[in-house]
């Protein structure tokens, strides 16, 4: 009798591991987690744009900032949505991506704005600090060509 149930167990678990997920558009698997290699990265759609419509450069601002994102060329969707000319906006914070080929890191300089937002409020210490925006594909990967804003500095008293 164990053996069995254990035999139907060791079935399932198997069976379960071949699941994966539902191929993209572009027909790779969405973050499958099989050590395969990484799908091709989204195209961009000509002339796409993404931009920083507040604060703008040179900036004095106070804390918390209120960064307003904009878009032009492009649509927004949620992180997950494989459509043509689609993605998500990411801000990076005193930082630049190192490997456009990767996934954009998530932590307290790389946000992710993957429920479509415009806008968010930010604590940001006194000082010097750059904002930039990139949008991000349906597996959080920036768009080839990228889709990236112009770096906007700005001052925080």
């Amino acid at each position: 009798m164990i053996t069995r149930h254990a035999g139907i167990l060791v079935a399932l678990l198997l069976l379960a591991g071949c699941g994966g997920s539902e191929p993209t558009e572009g027909g790779t698997p969405a973050q499958s987690g099989a050590a395969t290699e990484a799908p091709t990265r989204s195209t961009s759609a000509p002339g796409a744009a993404v931009f920083i419509i507040t604060p703008t450069d040179g900036s004095t601002v106070t804390s918390p900032v209120t960064v307003k994102f904009g878009i032009s060329g492009m649509t927004l969707a949620p992180a997950g949505t494989f459509a043509e000319n689609t993605g998500h906006h990411h801000l990076l914070i005193d930082t630049k991506l190192d490997n456009l080929d990767q996934p954009i890191p998530s932590d307290a300089h790389h946000l992710h704005f993957g429920k479509g937002q415009t806008e968010t409020t930010i604590e940001l210490e006194p000082g010097k600090h750059t904002l930039q925006l990139v949008l991000g594909d349906g597996n959080h990967r920036p768009h080839n060509p990228p889709v990236m804003s112009d770096i906007v500095t700005i001052t925080v008293k």
